[in-house]
C-alpha cells in the first residue's frame, strides 16, 4: 500500500490560505522542506519520495503484514514555524487501483501538532501535565493519556 504524509494547517481559516503561505515559506526559505522522512530511524518503508515541489508532503510504499514505522521530521531550521500555530499531521493510505483506475483509498488519520520556539515545548509539556494533575479525578479522564509515540485518530 501507499501512504501519502502531509502537514497542513489545522485551523479552518488558515486552510484557505495554505497555498499562499507556503508559497511564501518556498519564497523565504529557498531549498529548506516543511517535512521529511528520517530513513534512518524510520521501519519497513519502502521507496520513500520527496516530491521537490511538495514541501509539506512526503510518500511511501509499505507492507501491511509487515511492522511498519515511519519517522517524520519537521525543518531542522532554527524558527522552524509560528510558534503556538497548530498544524495537522494527515496520512492518507490507498491500495493499488485496478488496470488504468486511480489507487483506492484506504484510511485516512490525523493528529494535532503545535509547533515551540526550541525547549519551550518541554515547559508547555510540563506546564500541561501540572495542569492536569490539579485537575480532579472525573476532570482528568477527559484528558487523552500520554502516549510514547503519537497516535492518530481517524479523519470521518
Amino acid at each position: 500500500v501507499q501512504s501519502v504524509v502531509r502537514v497542513v494547517f489545522h485551523d479552518r481559516r488558515l486552510q484557505y490560505s495554505e497555498q499562499q503561505q507556503l508559497e511564501g515559506w518556498r519564497w523565504s526559505r529557498p531549498g529548506d522542506r516543511i517535512l521529511d522522512i528520517d530513513i534512518p530511524l524510520s521501519v519497513g518503508i519502502l521507496e520513500p519520495q520527496i516530491h521537490p515541489t511538495l514541501l509539506n508532503t512526503v510518500e511511501f510504499l509499505w507492507d501491511p503484514s509487515r511492522r511498519t514505522s515511519v519517522f517524520v521530521q519537521f525543518t531542522l531550521r532554527k524558527n522552524g514555524g509560528e510558534k503556538g500555530v497548530p498544524f495537522r499531521i494527515q496520512i492518507d493510505t490507498f491500495g493499488a487501483g485496478g488496470k488504468g483506475d486511480p489507487p483506492e483509498h484506504l484510511h485516512s488519520a490525523s493528529c494535532l501538532v503545535k509547533v515551540f520556539k526550541p525547549k519551550g515545548a518541554d515547559r508547555k509539556q510540563k506546564t500541561d501535565r501540572e495542569k492536569v494533575e490539579k485537575q480532579p479525578a472525573p476532570e482528568r479522564e477527559k484528558f487523552q493519556p500520554a502516549y510514547e509515540s503519537t497516535v492518530l485518530a481517524e479523519v470521518g
